[in-house]
C-alpha cells in the first residue's frame, strides 16, 4: 500500500498545475538531532533525473519517468531533477531540485533511544519518503510543462557535459542518471537533424566532432539510462507520425554509446523512445 501510495503521488503531481518547486536545494530535512545521531555512512544511490525542455513527451512517457523514479525513495538515497534545453531565448540548465532520504537506524542503535524520540524520529522518516515524492513529482511537472518545441536549438552535448561535473562530484556509493531526452543535437557543433527528422549520422565523425570541440563530460563512473530518444515535434503533427529507419536510430544509439564511454560513463539503456527494462 505504500508503494502505491508513493507512486500514485509522483503522477499526480505531474498531472498537476500551480506547483511551485524551482531552487529547492537539499530539501529535505534530517530527522536525525542532538538525541539521535546520524548513523556515519554514504549514500547508497543518488538518482539523477535530467529532462531536456526541447522533447516532446507524451503522458505514457511521462508516466514511464515516474515510474522508474518510484524504487529510489527508499532510506539513505540522494536525487535531483535537473532541466536544460539550448542557452538561448530564456532557457538554461537549472537544478530544480535536489534532496536526500536519511540512512535507517540499526536496531542495536533503536535500542539507546527513549521511546518517544524514537517514536518522533519514526514518523519524520516516515514523512521523508511522501515529502521525496512531492518534491520529485513537483520538480518534473515543472520541466516537463515548461518546455517547448519552439525552442530553435537544442545543446545536448554541453549541457550533458555540465551536468556531468555535478554527477562526478556525488560520493554515493551508486550514481544512477535518467536522462529524458530525444538526444538530437542541434547546435553550432553539429546537427541530428535532416528535413525535419532524425539524420543517419556518422557516430565516429560525430564522436570525433565532440573530442574537437572539447564536449565530452565526466560522469564518475555513473550508469545512464535515456528515455525518449528520436523523438519530434513533427511527430505530434502529423496523424502517422515521421518515420525513423531502424538503421537511423542504431547510429544515434552507437554514437551516445560511445560519448558515455568516453565522458567516464556507462549508458546501460537507449530507449527509442521508451525504456524496455526498468531503472536500476
Amino acid at each position: 500500500m505504500k508503494k502505491r501510495a508513493i507512486k500514485s503521488g509522483l503522477l499526480g503531481l505531474l498531472l498537476t498545475t500551480n506547483i511551485s518547486i524551482a531552487g529547492q536545494m537539499d530539501a529535505i530535512s534530517t530527522c536525525y538531532n542532538a538525541k539521535i545521531a546520524a548513523p556515519s555512512v554514504s549514500v547508497a544511490t543518488e538518482l539523477f533525473v535530467i529532462v531536456d525542455q526541447t522533447t516532446p513527451f507524451n503522458i505514457g512517457l511521462k508516466q514511464s519517468v515516474a515510474d522508474n523514479v518510484r524504487p529510489f525513495l527508499q532510506s539513505n538515497q540522494a536525487f535531483s531533477v535537473t532541466q536544460f534545453s539550448a542557452f538561448t531565448q530564456g532557457h538554461y540548465t537549472e537544478v530544480l531540485v535536489s534532496g536526500k532520504l536519511d540512512a535507517s537506524l540499526a536496531q542495536d542503535l533503536r535500542n539507546d533511544v527513549s521511546k518517544p524520540v524514537l517514536a518522533k524520529y519514526d514518523q519524520c522518516i516516515a514523512m521523508q519518503s511522501k515529502q521525496a515524492a512531492r518534491l520529485l513529482g513537483g520538480a518534473m511537472k515543472v520541466a516537463f510543462s515548461t518546455g517547448s518545441n519552439d525552442i530553435a536549438k537544442s545543446d545536448v552535448l554541453a549541457s550533458l557535459k555540465d551536468i556531468s561535473s555535478k554527477v562526478k562530484q556525488s560520493s554515493a556509493d551508486r550514481k544512477v542518471v535518467l536522462i529524458a531526452s530525444d538526444m538530437l543535437e542541434n547546435s553550432s557543433i553539429s546537427s541530428f537533424y535532416a528535413s525535419q527528422a532524425v539524420r543517419k549520422i556518422n557516430p565516429e565523425k560525430e564522436l570525433k566532432l565532440a573530442v574537437d570541440n572539447q564536449m565530452l563530460g565526466d560522469f564518475g563512473g555513473a550508469k545512464v539510462y535515456v528515455i525518449g530518444a528520436g523523438l519530434l515535434a513533427e511527430d505530434a503533427k502529423q496523424v502517422k507520425g515521421v518515420y525513423r529507419a531502424p538503421q537511423t536510430m542504431q547510429a544515434l544509439a552507437a554514437f551516445w554509446k560511445m560519448w558515455f564511454k568516453q565522458s567516464n560513463a556507462e549508458l546501460v539503456e537507449f530507449g527509442a523512445p521508451a525504456l524496455l527494462n526498468p531503472v536500476r
